[in-house]
Formats: C-alpha cells, structure tokens, sequence
C-alpha cells in the first residue's frame, strides 16, 4: 500500500512517521517547500535501523511522485491566524485543496482521501468535490481525535487509564461537536453513574476546546501528536480492511434522517474507504444536536459556491 502525505508541517510528518513506524505502507511526503519532505525523508529513513522498520519513504516537491497512491491524506493548508474570520481561512484553504486535489487525482484515481485541512467539514465537501471520487472514498478526519481526547480528559477527571474509557463525539469539529454522556464508559461503568451533569459538560467543553487549549500553550502552532495518531488509525483500518468503526466526518444518505451532507458519524473503514455508517440508538435531544450539526455544516458548505 501506498500512502501520500500532503503537507509537511508538524502534523505531515508525524503522520509519515507512525505510519512508518507500523508499518503500515509506503510514505510519499510532499511539500511545496523546496528540499523539505526530502530533509524529512532522509531523516525518516536514517532513524530507521533503530526503529526497526523499512525505510519506504520519498520526500518531493513533485506531484508525478504521488502516482499509484492508494490513501492521500491532506494536512496541506493555513491555520486561523489573529483578526482572520472564518470566511477569510475557508478562501484561502479552498484555493489550496482545490489545487492539491486536482494535481493528484490523475495519478491516483482510485484513492481514498482522509481530510485534515480546517475548517474540515467544508473542505471535506469540497475535496469531494473537486475529485469527483465516489463519497465513499472522501472522509475528514475529526471525530477520532476529538473522541480521544474526550476519553482522555475523563481518565484524568476519574483518576484511571485512558485504556478504560470508550467515549465518542459526533457532529462538526468545534462549537457542534455532539456530546454522547450515555455512550461513554469507564471500566464498563456507564460515566453518567460515575460523575454529575456539570462534571459532564466540563469535560464536553473541555473538548469542543481542545485544540485551541493547546494554541494557547504553544504560543504559536497548534497540535500534531493526537491529530497524527488519529489520522494514523483510520489509516490502519483502510491499509488492515479491518472494518473498524471510527467516527469519521462522512457523506450521508439517509442515516440519522440526515442525508447529502458531510458528518462526524461513526462508520466502519475498509479497502473502500466507509463501508458503512453505523447507526447508534440515540435520544431525541442526541438525535436533534446531530441534525443541527449537519445543518450548519450544510449551510457553511453554501458559502463555497461564494468564493
């Protein structure tokens, strides 16, 4: 299998890096940046006899390099930067996804794209858009880095392993992340029986915060460990077939009563990208946040055809 990683920033790379270090697939690291993913691709392959992988990693600047490429992971794109509305970033990164998608899509037809680019509802829809790939094979990725640190935010409110705790979010990356207290566990335990209704929306807003939490330590950047890890794992379910159900932000049809707009769902990841958009037994409230979610999305969606 053959994995290319568009953008070669913190995230870009870390995720060259732990596919690697599983062994997942072949890397091809690409950047506008002249020499750069070649300097990380050497660096990747120099680190290899002590990490005991295979070094199947090229670093270019050239899109030829991607061709045959069976997952393309797009991390290309700007973060928000002071006095910078949310229309200004979604032009900006529309003009990037637009060309990154239309330059590897003619060696790569038959890839499957996990979006990482914010604000990454709409450049998932875009992304889709511009390929003209079959929806299946289009997902962002959102929902299994915001479930992990969910899970692990609970883990360090209760004092135990993050390996104890399930918890998913659904909806929109950010403000309409849909909060699922009765889904979560702990050991098991059902985390409704374990702390109060304003421990829970807490750690839920701790959450839908998670990634601006850490802006505001760094000082300048944002994360890559968590989000790398995420992309790395819906990788590993594509590369494995495995069937894996993931939150992943993905095309509707019907489900939820939701249909013909891009979601965090949960949904099982194969060869085929989503093989199938598993339906949880949600409450009405649960049910009413995640259709909001895919409102606004819809609506936000709208403001491409402005650009």
């Amino acid at each position: 299998m053959k994995v290319t990683v568009v953008g070669s920033g913190f995230v870009g790379q870390t995720t060259a890096m732990r596919i690697l270090e599983k062994g997942l697939a072949e890397v091809c690291l690409i950047d506008i940046i002249e020499d750069l993913p070649q300097g990380l691709a050497l660096d990747l392959k120099e680190a290899a006899p002590v990490e005991r992988y295979e070094p199947r990693v090229v670093g270019t600047n050239d899109y030829a390099d991607t061709a045959g490429s069976d997952v393309v992971v797009v991390t290309a794109g700007l973060p928000r930067q002071p006095g910078m509305s949310r229309m200004d970033l979604l032009g900006k990164n529309a003009g990037i996804m637009r060309s990154v998608v239309e330059q590897f899509v003619p060696g790569s037809p038959g890839a499957i794209i996990i979006v990482v680019t914010n604000p990454l509802d709409e450049m998932t829809f875009l992304a889709a858009d511009v390929s003209g790939f079959p929806k299946e094979r289009v997902m962002g990725m959102a929902g299994v880095l915001d479930s992990s640190r969910l899970r692990y935010f609970i883990a360090e409110e209760l004092g135990v392993s993050p390996l104890a705790v399930e918890a998913i979010t659904l909806g929109s990356h950010g403000e309409s992340m849909v909060a699922l207290p009765r889904h979560a566990t702990v050991d098991g335990k059902p985390l409704t029986d374990l702390v109060d209704e304003a421990t829970i929306d807490r750690l839920f807003q701790r959450t839908r915060d998670g990634g601006a939490e850490i802006v505001t330590l760094l000082k300048k950047g944002s994360a890559y460990y968590a989000p790398s890890a995420s992309i790395v794992e819906m990788v590993g379910a594509i590369a494995g077939d495995t069937h894996k159900v993931l939150p992943v932000c993905a095309w509707t049809t019907g489900q939820y009563g939701i249909s013909d707009v891009y979601v965090g769902v949960p949904a099982k990841l194969g060869r085929r990208g989503v093989e199938e958009i598993v339906e949880l037994a949600l409450d009405d409230a649960e049910l009413e946040a995640l259709r909001a979610a895919a409102e606004g999305i819809r609506e936000k969606c709208a403001d491409l055809a402005k650009l």
